[in-house]
């Protein structure tokens, strides 16, 4: 499979978003790092500067959630407003519109298919042992979507995240034993990539791109976990225009 990626540079700053193509879809996946800046809600950037720096990466008006570590999906229909509402994936059919997500360590994905269905989903392990991917593309495919196609942004490797006995066993139990792992002390640790790529698997998801660094080891990404960013990264789809 050939994955198409562009990098986009800037004569005014450096730049490292990434544009993606979904395979097999109209939809396009935008992944920002730290170069970008924080460009999630809690940013404390001057609104117009926020406003303008969003616009150079995904022009159009951006949906987003109040991220909430769980399994909730909101359905935009047409013009409709996500202000104030709670979740941790958006799907939408509109054409054009950019739907957001935030992190600083967990799992981003894009999601799109052929018919115009796109959506964004926020995957932390709490998300995903709660089935935030498998309630997202149930909603997807309840508004006519049929093959769909995913780009995994970064996330934390295994290599930096320690995880309790307790809290690996219902993820094992649910996804398998491709997620347990070991920091490089030798600590258990979770794999939260390989959860999402086995989710996405069960799904019959294909995957179009997955960005495979750490983003606790990478100074490209915010890291909560290792160095108490507060700053956030974005993934940002948009569909057909």
């Amino acid at each position: 499979m050939t994955i198409s990626t562009s990098t986009t540079t800037s004569t005014s700053r450096p730049s490292s978003v990434r544009r993606i193509a979904v395979a097999g879809t109209p939809a396009t996946v935008v992944l920002s790092g730290a170069l970008e800046g924080d460009l999630g809600p809690g940013s404390t950037s001057p609104t117009e500067v926020l406003e303008a720096q969003r616009q150079s990466i995904a022009p159009g008006t951006w949906r987003w959630l109040s991220q909430s570590h769980g399994n909730g999906v909101v359905v935009l229909s047409p013009g409709e407003s996500c202000l104030g509402r709670q979740g941790d994936a958006l799907v939408t059919t509109m054409p054009g519109a950019p739907v957001a997500v935030f992190a600083a360590d967990c799992a981003l994905v894009g999601l799109a298919s052929a018919e115009g269905v796109v959506a964004a989903a926020h995957a932390g392990w709490r998300s995903l042992g709660a089935g935030v991917l498998e309630a997202t593309v149930a909603a997807m495919r309840s508004q006519g979507a049929t093959q769909i196609g995913a780009v995994l942004g970064a996330c934390i490797g295994p290599e930096c995240y320690e995880f309790s006995e307790s809290d690996l066993e219902p993820l094992e139990a649910r996804y398998g034993p491709s997620v347990r792992s070991r920091t490089t002390a030798g600590r258990p640790a979770l794999d939260l990539r390989a959860g999402v790529l086995r989710a996405l698997e069960a799904l019959s998801v294909s995957i179009s791109a997955d960005e495979a660094q750490c983003t606790a080891c990478h100074p490209g990404w915010f890291s909560w976990r290792a160095r108490n960013d507060v700053g956030r990264h974005c993934l940002v789809v948009t569909g057909r225009p």
